[in-house]
């Protein structure tokens, strides 16, 4: 299960932060997390609340913003949403796609005290 570890990275970086902005706890941590990021939501949930056991984001919430994804489409050149990788486009049904987002997970914010 990635997720632990993405966790634990989440909380590196909340510390970080912390010790540079001189915060000392926690309340709520706001996640963006893209349709193909690869990232089950529900393990997330759980491993952050394993992994904040204990630190400045003990008891801290989660909210999660799923971000759609997009990509641009080489063959009829529009920026279209897609559903997984390796779709067509869903305009003309061409297979050169680049994603563009929604293949990212990123802090979108914190509330600390």
């Amino acid at each position: 299960m990635h997720e632990m570890a993405l966790c634990e990275s989440v909380l590196q970086i909340i510390e970080e932060h912390a010790r540079r902005e001189r915060f000392h706890r926690v309340l709520e941590v706001r996640l963006e997390i893209g349709a193909l990021a690869g990232v089950e939501i529900d393990a997330m949930r759980f491993g952050f609340d394993v992994v904040c056991r204990g630190t400045l984001a003990d008891g801290a919430r989660l909210e999660i913003v799923e971000q759609p994804a997009r990509a641009h489409c080489f063959d009829c050149g529009e920026t279209v949403p897609v559903a997984e990788r390796y779709d067509p486009c869903p305009r003309c049904g061409g297979y050169r796609l680049q994603v563009t987002e929604g293949d990212q997970m990123r802090i979108k914010d914190l509330e600390v005290e």
